[in-house]
């Protein structure tokens, strides 16, 4: 159903799937090829192949002193990471937590080079708080977030989300879980070109539901999308195309597109790097939104410690390993 064109094909995890983008086929690939692809995946229930996972999270003895904000974050090191599952029940944040990574480690090469990146990292994001990951350039941030993320496998170690295995999965069922659970936005948008602003916000929810499914319920799809466009400020925009918007529209367009699935978790590499300072801050002041009253989890990568100190928790990589972790005192749930 897809046609093979060199500079006609582009690979969009995003949405989970490769997506036709010669305009002569845009409708046909947006609402025929698409969906069908993973209407086999539409109906099965994802949890049920899913394996338990042990992973290793903070212990209890966690210990350690701010430089700076000291009555704001506590301070734990990389050596304060437990190696034993059980030690989940007793740790204040084990409950909280919703995806978790041990011992991560990726080395990319190219013929006799080899370049590592991530070298034994160990990460936890808890429930409804906006974590930042913040680093050097090459320090691994991007490289962690795609692994988060299911874009890319680890050589080594264990992710596991909301208590289960992800690093492991099938590429269909790590695809279908990606398209359920996860949100996802880039510095440089990943927007398809062809495509106007709704039917970039739509097309996630088109694979994730399948091409009979996302028919049968189009109408409450559309709405939902059109809701999240008006959310994000853009309900004026809506047929227009990605080389007709401003970069601080095209991300707030990727938001929408992220939250389409109603995601539990928001996965964002450098969301302000290409903007300037005022859409930067629009684009901020959108994810906390996002995270005080909707109660998203929101990892995020920078390398701008203003930015970074505005987050609950704060992961600082250096040379592929974990340097540092501050974490504000938790927020009220009531």
């Amino acid at each position: 159903f897809f046609f093979q064109a060199e500079d006609g094909i582009r690979d969009y995890k995003v949405t989970g799937v490769q997506t036709c983008a010669l305009p002569i086929y845009r409708v046909f690939a947006l609402h025929v090829c698409i969906p069908w692809k993973l209407c086999v995946m539409s109906n099965s229930d994802l949890s049920n192949h899913l394996p338990i996972p042990t992973p290793h999270l903070l212990s209890t003895s966690q210990k350690g002193t701010s430089e700076k904000g000291a009555a704001l974050y506590r301070v734990v090191r990389p050596e304060d990471y437990e190696e034993s599952a059980s030690h989940r029940s007793n740790h204040p944040l084990g409950a909280q937590a919703l995806i978790t990574a041990v011992g991560l480690t990726k080395t990319y090469r190219k013929h006799q080079t080899s370049v590592p990146v991530l070298k034994g990292v160990d990460f936890i994001a808890e429930r409804s708080r906006i974590t930042a990951i913040i680093g050097q350039s090459g320090s691994g941030k991007s490289t962690l977030l795609h692994l988060l993320g299911t874009l890319d496998q680890p050589d080594s170690g264990e992710i596991a989300f909301d208590g289960q295995r992800i690093d492991c999965l099938p590429t269909r069922q790590r695809d279908a879980f990606r398209n359920r659970q996860l949100g996802m936005i880039f510095q440089f948008y990943h927007l398809l070109p062809e495509l106007t602003l709704l039917e970039n916000v739509l097309a996630p929810a088109m694979i994730g539901n399948g091409f009979f499914a996302y028919l049968k319920n189009r109408q409450r799809i559309v709405a939902r999308a059109k809701h999240l466009i008006d959310l994000v400020g853009l309900s004026h925009r809506l047929k227009h195309r990605p080389r007709e918007l401003s970069g601080g529209e095209m991300q707030r367009t990727a938001i929408a597109r992220a939250l389409i699935a109603d995601p539990s978790l928001l996965l964002a590499d450098e969301p302000t790097g290409n903007l300037d300072h005022e859409s930067g801050q629009s684009i901020l002041k959108l994810l906390r939104v996002l995270n005080r009253e909707h109660g998203l989890t929101i990892v995020m990568v920078t390398h701008d410690e203003s930015i970074a100190q505005q987050c609950d928790a704060i992961v600082r990589l250096k040379d592929g390993r974990v340097e540092r972790v501050h974490s504000a005192p938790m927020r009220s749930t009531v």
